[in-house]
């Protein structure tokens, strides 16, 4: 899983776009729990805004017309749904990707499978995506799949949220009906940080409030689904945000030239501009900004540049060149809330690493602080998590890195977790809080190590999973209080 949003240019490039448009790219993921409908209405969202072709429409009407039961409506999911395994099950399981464009906007559409089973993709898709349309369906309302959606909507840090109420014409467009499902979720959304709700209700099926507005719910005067699509503004970084690169590639070739490759994930940068390396605090000045087509006088965010430095640097792959006045973080303790993928639970015994955009560092030690209840949306006191899970984490990495809080740089302040036996991804996050905190042993470093805390602290506690996870979780808030008042610590258990 990768939370870093991808850029505009990877995506043009998968999914080409005509050169002579110059609209904004919107990338909108549709979610919610399974069977609430959301391959049709995107189906109907491409057929009526004319972005299917008529071999497409052929096949469609082809399939729908073999699958037909009591003169059953055209299969608008088959547009969506392209696996074998998804056409025969009638759900989603992988992730499906899907461009289309109006006269003034482009659109890749990111349609998330619902099914308990196939979160993790749901949270791959999520990573990418600018704005959420979640759906419910009007019999139901929000499901507990659908909190858990908007939960991770939220970790990941789309702030603008379309909630679709599909399937009105089954609860015979019922104003008041939608209405109470809007307040519910808008209560349930106050959890959240979303900055932007639109409510809209819909039946995917027959189009109504698609892209063309319901003859049937006169009473709804608000826009129709691309409608507001075509008006929302897209997820745009600030103007002013702090420069960043993580370096991916050390370039060195004939002569004395020497390059630092990578992808500008936020700010600007410019030749003449002063730099650090955030890791090591070794400065200097951009000479050039390289690139296969020639220099540039300036790179900004998506960006695939060399900058070739005034002085070169003892750094390689991992490092993150910033900007001198706003440095990200250089920290080995940090907090985090991150979605457990993993069919394995969490095991505070098993080796894990963390991968930032570029830097891979081991993890000494994690505790479970809490856990997302999607009943109440309250975190909830927990040591353990397990699969689908959101969880609230203390993590202690074996050496620091550079990294910044989500909510400040979200291109460098999310990671995964992958396990250091085979490099199998466990779990995707966003930092919540980080500090260089954890010193190298010396003589005025008070070592907190197993034996000492069997002794004392955690004297009580047996072998068990669970004491094992209680056991870690006590360490490391010994290890904070000791730290808040100034004695430096190190966690060996």
């Amino acid at each position: 899983m990768r939370l870093a949003a991808l850029s505009e240019d990877v995506l043009t490039k998968v999914l080409p776009v005509p050169a002579t448009h110059t609209g904004a790219m919107v990338k909108l993921l549709t979610c919610g729990s399974v069977d609430d409908g959301k391959s049709t209405l995107i189906g109907r969202l491409l057929w009526d805004s004319s972005a299917v072709t008529q071999d497409q429409q052929a096949a469609v009407l082809h399939a729908s017309h073999n699958r037909a039961v009591n003169g059953e409506r055209i299969d608008f999911s088959l547009l969506l749904d392209g696996l074998q395994a998804e056409r025969e099950q009638g759900i989603t399981i992988d992730i499906a990707w899907r461009y289309f464009e109006t006269p003034n906007r482009r659109f890749v559409i990111i349609d998330a499978p619902g099914h308990e089973q196939y979160t993790r993709n749901m949270a791959t898709g999520a990573s990418h995506a600018d704005i959420a349309i979640l759906l419910v369906d009007a019999r139901h309302g929000a499901k507990r799949q659908t909190r858990r959606h908007a939960a991770i909507c939220d970790l990941v840090g789309i702030k603008k949220v379309v909630l679709a109420v599909n399937k009105m014409d089954l609860i015979g467009w019922s104003e008041p009906h939608f209405r109470t499902i809007e307040e519910e979720f808008r209560k349930l959304a106050l959890s959240f940080g979303f900055t932007e709700i639109v409510t809209i209700p819909v039946a995917a099926l027959t189009g109504d409030n698609v892209a063309r507005r319901s003859s049937t719910m006169a009473w709804y005067d608000g826009p129709t689904l691309l409608d507001y699509l075509e008006e929302v503004e897209p997820r745009a970084e600030p103007l002013d945000a702090p420069f960043r690169m993580p370096v991916q590639l050390v370039l060195r070739a004939s002569g004395d030239f020497r390059g630092y490759a990578g992808t500008v994930t936020s700010g600007t940068i410019r030749p003449g501009d002063r730099i650090v390396d955030a890791r090591s605090g070794l400065g200097t000045t951009v000479r050039r900004i390289a690139t296969m087509d020639g220099d540039l006088a300036s790179a900004g965010k998506g960006d695939a540049v060399t900058l070739v430095l005034d002085t070169d640097l003892d750094i390689s792959r991992g490092a993150v060149l910033s900007e001198v006045p706003r440095r990200p973080i250089n920290a080995d303790v940090l907090e985090a809330r991150l979605v457990w993928l993993d069919e394995t639970s969490f095991d505070p015994e098993m080796g894990y690493l963390l991968r930032t955009a570029t830097d891979l560092t081991p993890v000494t030690s994690m505790s479970v602080q809490a856990l997302i209840d999607f009943e109440s949306l309250a975190a909830t006191p927990a040591h353990a998590c397990a699969v689908n899970d959101i969880a609230d984490c203390r993590i202690l990495l074996g050496r620091s890195t550079a990294l910044d809080l989500f909510r400040d740089l979200p291109a460098t302040g999310n990671f995964v977790l992958v396990s250091a036996i085979d490099g199998a991804t466990v779990a995707g996050g966003v930092i919540t809080w980080a500090q260089s905190g954890a010193p190298s042993v010396g003589d005025n470093v008070f070592v907190l190590d197993r034996a000492l805390l069997a002794r004392g602290l955690c004297s009580d506690l047996g072998d068990s999973p669970t004491d094992r996870a209680e056991f870690h979780r006590r360490a490391q808030e010994a290890a904070i209080l000791l730290r808040s008042v100034g004695v430096p610590v190190l966690v060996e258990i």
